[in-house]
C-alpha cells in the first residue's frame, strides 16, 4: 500500500458569489521513501494540494489516506495532533521566530509532543547535525545568513521523524549557490535518511533533483509523459 493516497480529491473556495476549483477528482499515491516534486505556474493549485496532503487543509470531497489513516475523517483537534507527528513543513520564508534561537526554533515542533526534556534535546541535536548547523545552536535568526535560516527551517521539519516532509518553494527566496546548497540537502535526507519528501516548485532544476516529477499543466497533473486523473482550474491560488 502506499504511504500516501490521494482518492478522488476535490477542493473548492468561495469568493464573494464565485466558486473556484482548484482541485477536482485528484488521483494521486506517493511511496514511503520517494521524493516528489510537484511543478506549476502560479494559480494552477499546487500548493492547495500540498496543504491537503499535510492537513493544513480539507477538501470538498473525496479523501486523503496517509500511512493508514483518514485524515479527512478526522476532527479539527485531532488532525492537529496528527498533524504535529506526522508532517514537517519546509517554508519558503523559513517562518523563524526572531526573538528565539536556532536550537530553539528547532525545538519548537517538540514541545507539543509527550517528550521529555533530554530526549529533545538528543532529537535537536540529530536535527541540527544533518543540517551541519552545530555551531550556530545559539545563534538568533538575524545573525543567520539566508541559507542558514533555511537550514534552520529543515531541522525543525524533520526533528520530529514526522512520516512525511512537505516543501513549499523551498529555495524561492535563495540566490542560486545557496538554493543548489539546500537541494542537495533534502536530496540527502531523502537518499541517506529515507525521509518521504513531496516539494512544490517552480524552478525546472529544482524539481529535477526529485526522484519523481509531477506537473501541473493545461488543468493536468502530468508524470513522466502520462496524464493522471486530475482537473486544475487557472483560477485557483
Amino acid at each position: 500500500m502506499s504511504l500516501i493516497h490521494v482518492d478522488r480529491v476535490s477542493k473548492q473556495f468561495r469568493k464573494g458569489s464565485e466558486t473556484i476549483t482548484p482541485l477536482s477528482e485528484a488521483e494521486l499515491q506517493i511511496d514511503r521513501g520517494e521524493f516528489v516534486s510537484l511543478m506549476g505556474a502560479s494559480g494552477t493549485g499546487k500548493s492547495t494540494l500540498l496543504n491537503l496532503i499535510a492537513g493544513i487543509d480539507k477538501p470538498t470531497g473525496g479523501r486523503i489516506v496517509v500511512d493508514g489513516t483518514d485524515i479527512t475523517q478526522l476532527s479539527r483537534t485531532k488532525l492537529a495532533a496528527w498533524r504535529a507527528r506526522n508532517i514537517g513543513y519546509i517554508f519558503q520564508t523559513h517562518n523563524l521566530i526572531p526573538v528565539l534561537t536556532a536550537y530553539e526554533n528547532i525545538e519548537l515542533p517538540l514541545l507539543l509532543l509527550p517528550m521529555n526534556r533530554s530526549e529533545r534535546q538528543r532529537r535537536v541535536e540529530i536535527a541540527m547535525t544533518a543540517v551541519d548547523l552545530v555551531d550556530r545552536a545559539n545563534h538568533y535568526p538575524r545573525q543567520l545568513s539566508g541559507g542558514q535560516e533555511q537550514r534552520v527551517g529543515i531541522a525543525r521539519a524533520i526533528v520530529t521523524d514526522p512520516t512525511v516532509v512537505v516543501a513549499d518553494e523551498p529555495t524561492g527566496d535563495l540566490d542560486t549557490e545557496t538554493s543548489s546548497q539546500i537541494l542537495d540537502l533534502l536530496q540527502r535526507l531523502n537518499t541517506e535518511l529515507g525521509t518521504t519528501l513531496l516539494m512544490v516548485t517552480h524552478d525546472s532544476d529544482a524539481a529535477a533533483i526529485a526522484g519523481r516529477q509531477l506537473r501541473l499543466d493545461h488543468g493536468q497533473l502530468v508524470e513522466q509523459g502520462e496524464r493522471v486523473s486530475v482537473a486544475v482550474h487557472p483560477e485557483a491560488s
